[in-house]
């Protein structure tokens, strides 16, 4: 079953800093857009096919709205190029509901958010919900020019301490290392941003044995989409009684797909969670992003996109 879709239109655009505008989308009727938690991201379904998860960058208010940004990507196959190209004020967009891979552990009173990029997107979100209950909040914005940075004055406004750090006047990258040290094991850490600023973090992270530690990713790991399995499984269906089998190195939403199932998706990367299925039976070869440890670990649901079977034989509840 796919999960709820919103018919929203789009309310503004404008743009936020140099190759990234803002998206305001409102329900096309009366009915109020469901809530959401800081850290959430919706998937757009593109006029022309595409589907692509972006986050949410306000906090869920009384102003029923969601605001996304979209940074135009030099490697775009279809998404961001088609949104800054071809989507106007005014255009009906089908869009799912909120979810929540990246979720702000509130309970804390100590936050450090390091964003990168357009990895400023929910880390934006975060801060306004931890600035407006009063959190302690360290904020680390790095970008490669001054240019590239989003929302500048609208974070100072928050009154939170804020680092900035621009590649290009720094001449050199980040030393999150050095920013994180010395703040305590009780901090909950947030970083958001490319891989090569998300391995730093960890390392960085493992180095002072902290263990709040949380990330999202915008890619996936080549290492882990790209290995695929070298022996067949079987898929059994468990609700549409159909049994498939995945050939070595195929994958098995493309099975799937192929056999009419109607499976939700949307990044093919393993970072979005769209495409998150229920386990019956079997033991998953776990290659997303989204699941943690513990999750992996309890084997009862996974991302058909990536991930795999380890064994022969795969119960899915679809």
């Amino acid at each position: 079953m796919r999960p709820l879709t919103i018919a929203v239109t789009v309310h503004r655009i404008h743009v936020v800093a140099t190759d990234t505008v803002s998206i305001e989308l409102r329900p096309e009727g009366n009915e109020p857009l469901p809530t959401f938690d800081a850290g959430s991201h919706i998937s757009l379904h593109l006029p022309n096919g595409i589907v692509r998860s972006y986050s949410l960058i306000n906090v869920s208010d009384s102003d029923n709205r969601y605001v996304i940004a979209v940074l135009r990507s030099p490697q775009s196959q279809g998404g961001s190029a088609f949104i800054h190209e071809h989507l106007h004020e005014g255009d009906a967009l089908i869009i799912s509901s909120p979810r929540n891979n990246f979720p702000l552990d509130e309970t804390g009173e100590r936050f450090v958010l390091i964003a990168g990029g357009i990895g400023i997107t929910p880390i934006y979100s975060m801060a306004q919900r931890l600035a407006s209950l009063g959190k302690s909040v360290d904020m680390f914005y790095c970008c490669r020019t001054r240019a590239h940075a989003a929302w500048l004055e609208p974070i100072r406004a928050l009154g939170i301490p804020l680092t900035l750090h621009f590649d290009n006047e720094a001449g050199c990258s980040p030393d999150l290392a050095a920013f994180i040290a010395g703040r305590g094991h009780g901090t909950r850490y947030y970083c958001c941003g490319p891989s090569p600023m998300l391995t730093a973090f960890e390392q960085a992270c493992e180095k002072y044995r902290y263990s709040h530690i949380h990330i999202e990713r915008f890619s996936a790991d080549p290492a882990n989409i790209e290995c695929l399995a070298s022996h067949g499984y079987d898929a059994v269906l468990a609700r549409s009684g159909k049994r498939v089998h995945v050939e070595p190195n195929e994958r098995l939403i493309d099975v799937l797909l192929a056999a009419g199932v109607d499976v939700p998706f949307s990044c093919r990367q393993g970072i979005c969670g769209s495409c998150e299925t229920a386990v019956l039976e079997g033991e998953v070869d776990h290659r997303d992003s989204v699941l943690s440890d513990a999750e992996r670990a309890d084997g009862k649901t996974m991302m058909v996109c990536v991930s795999g079977c380890k064994g022969n034989r795969l119960v899915l509840d679809c």
